[in-house]
């Protein structure tokens, strides 16, 4: 695929989670941190994209365990959520 088509369906894959927090969550760290990452971080994203939000939710909350494939640099950075701005 594309790089900018794949890009563009990440952005809209991560605004559209069905869930306003994952939405916020999802989609706020893509925008901030999209234009960061390689090849690896992308495909990193791309699966947890396939996760159920409420897992993920629990895991960057910390509610539950991290799976191994998900943890590392990019999910400890998810888990700071510094980068979520929620409108008024």
């Amino acid at each position: 695929m594309e790089f900018e088509a794949r890009l563009k369906r990440l952005k809209f894959r991560a605004w559209h989670r069905g869930t306003r927090e994952s939405d916020y969550l999802m989609g706020c760290y893509f925008d901030r941190f999209h234009m960061e990452w390689d090849e690896a971080a992308i495909t990193w994203f791309e699966s947890l994209l396939d996760e159920e939000d409420v897992d993920v939710l629990s895991w960057v909350l910390g509610s539950e365990p991290v799976p191994a494939s998900y943890a590392g640099a990019l999910m400890d950075r998810m888990r700071q959520m510094d980068y979520v701005e929620i409108p008024r």
